[in-house]
């Protein structure tokens, strides 16, 4: 949604990305009327959010205004985690992704549609990674004992998609109405 925001050069997403340059999180009240904007636009659906909250003041001023039924935190080692985003890369126009492990372009450097080349993005740099992962590890574990302390915190730890994906998906379909159909831009 960040990223959207950014491309499209928003107010929004003009303020957000100097922070994501540098490595940092976007302030708290940013954040919360980004996704509490981005929820009500979607009107009475199921939703996941992804990487927020980040803070316990975001876990606070949220819950003010939407319910949530469960916390997933998924435990993978930083070392994995700076592994699997070096090798991101991005047809910017497109928003195409690419991993030179995982799902390699035909030519490397190369988008296979468009034969344009292929950007990695500054926040996916190993040393920007890093320096996510070290604010991470200060300004959201907090959050995650907020979640324990509430009884909504699920935590799954391993290495692998393959080890941690099926544990979490037969968590969320117990939890999770099924939706007939849904636009997701």
């Amino acid at each position: 949604m960040l990223r959207a925001q950014i491309l499209q050069k928003t107010e929004a997403g003009l303020a957000t990305k100097k922070y994501i340059d540098k490595g940092e999180l976007v302030p708290d009240d940013i954040m919360v009327n980004l996704i509490l904007n981005e929820i009500h636009s979607l009107g009475h659906v199921s939703w996941l959010l992804d990487g927020f909250p980040r803070t316990v003041p975001q876990a606070i001023s949220f819950h003010k205004v939407e319910p949530v039924n469960i916390v997933i935190n998924l435990n993978i080692p930083f070392d994995v985690i700076i592994d699997r985003i070096k090798g991101r890369w991005l047809h910017l126009p497109s928003g195409r992704v690419y991993h030179t492990e995982f799902n390699p372009p035909k030519t490397p450097g190369i988008d296979d549609v468009t034969g344009e080349p292929l950007i990695q993005r500054d926040d996916d740099k190993p040393e920007t990674v890093r320096q996510r992962l070290e604010t991470y590890k200060r300004q959201t574990e907090p959050v995650l004992e907020y979640y324990k302390n509430s009884g909504l915190l699920r935590e799954f730890k391993g290495k692998y998609t393959n080890e941690i994906w099926p544990k979490v998906r037969e968590l969320l379909s117990t939890q999770m109405t099924p939706i007939a159909s849904v636009d997701y831009k």
